[in-house]
């Protein structure tokens, strides 16, 4: 029996595997300590996972897309975000691999967020229709934010441990979450790629901005954002 794959992957699910080549390299990129090229990875696969989106729905998708976008995700925006955390804080705590009280903390909180995200995504797979509410945010913009923390200057460990852990309880949390109207994610889009083509340019203004939108859309987007 053949798997036919060239007949049954659409052009959408090519996009969704380009998503989890780059989570792959966002992986192989922190384990040599380099948390900036991380957090750009990060935010060029959120890109790719909103593209695969836009796609489908142009061109339609195939019946093997949403299980490929679901595991695209664990690994861009479960195990490399979670992977990135932990890059981050061995950056910055030089003594992290001789401290095992460090170590514990960094790695304990790495595998909260990866946790959280690959039960978010399992949850939905299962349990979540698409025109159903969305409780939780997204394990994309959780990713997202961490990723535009760091190029907008936020290295403090503490903070983006502490981030990290509430993300990851965010991701659960009841409270539904509307998808992003089109022009807005748009819009999102190009200040995303400015962030990863140019993290410093202006002092930093791209991933200030993307930090400052998407922090805004996760504590207004359930009261004040329903019109798509």
């Amino acid at each position: 029996m053949s798997l036919r794959i060239r007949s049954r992957l659409g052009a959408a699910d090519v996009m969704t595997l380009f998503n989890a080549t780059i989570g792959v390299v966002a992986m192989a990129a922190a384990v040599v300590g380099r948390p900036v090229l991380v957090a750009q990875l990060v935010l060029l696969a959120a890109v790719a996972d909103g593209l695969d989106g836009i796609i489908a729905r142009t061109f339609g998708g195939t019946d093997v897309g949403p299980y490929l976008d679901s595991m695209a995700d664990i690994v861009s925006f479960g195990t490399a975000t979670g992977l990135f955390v932990f890059a981050v804080a061995r950056d910055e705590w030089e003594t992290l691999t001789d401290e095992p009280e460090l170590f514990a903390i960094a790695a304990g909180t790495a595998s909260i967020f990866v946790v959280f995200s690959l039960l978010r995504t399992a949850m939905y797979t299962v349990y979540v229709g698409e025109g159903e509410n969305r409780p939780g945010i997204q394990n994309t913009l959780a990713s997202s934010i961490l990723a535009a923390a760091y190029l907008a200057g936020v290295t403090n460990v503490p903070v983006l441990l502490a981030s990290t852990a509430g993300l990851s309880l965010l991701m659960v949390a009841p409270v539904p979450y509307p998808k992003l109207a089109a022009r807005d994610a748009l819009i999102m889009g190009v200040v995303q790629i400015g962030a990863i083509a140019a993290p410093t340019a202006f002092e930093r203004v791209f991933p200030r901005v993307l930090l400052v939108a998407a922090l805004a859309y996760m504590t207004f987007g359930p009261r004040l954002y329903w019109e798509e």
